[in-house]
């Protein structure tokens, strides 16, 4: 690297420890949409899955064009609710835990422990929710059943 080039990298490697150590929390602070889509996805998602509404929530929080990438459930507001509606019939104790969230742009990530039972071990889940318009319209998630056993003392929450 030449001379010059490492001096202004050098320069620029200090800046930006400044700044990170200034204490300015408006570098990683939400902004107002940010906070406002987060919203809109916890309560989609406590009223649905912890509450057992989820025809409600999707009728208050699903756009008119949902994108669904969980290969069980077809697209759409309605495909939603035909699988969840059915699944909390069958499941009646089933209980799902938001355990951390967060918000980017327009995507809200969950992490939560969901549950079939009181004694089921349960999965952990990542759901990932796009909103445009103060409507969820698409989502992913990543499911991983919790093991008996772990090479590890770490929770996976």
């Amino acid at each position: 690297m030449a001379k010059n080039s490492y001096s202004k990298f050098k320069y620029l490697k200090i800046l930006a420890c400044s700044i990170l150590l200034s204490g300015s929390s408006s570098l990683f602070a939400f902004s107002d949409k940010e906070k406002e889509n987060k919203k809109i996805v916890t309560e989609f998602y406590n009223m649905a899955f912890k509450d057992h509404k989820p025809q409600e929530a999707a009728n208050l929080y699903i756009g008119d064009q949902y994108i669904q990438h969980n290969p069980h459930v077809p697209n759409g507001k309605k495909a939603f609710t035909d699988y969840f509606v059915p699944y909390f019939k069958k499941y009646p104790q089933a209980i799902s835990e938001i355990k951390r969230s967060a918000a980017e742009e327009d995507l809200v990530y969950l992490h939560v422990h969901s549950k079939e039972s009181k004694e089921d071990r349960g999965v952990a889940i990542v759901d990932i929710f796009r909103v445009k318009d103060g409507k969820i319209v698409e989502h992913w998630d990543v499911i991983q059943a919790i093991p008996e056993k772990s090479a590890n003392k770490n929770s996976m929450f």
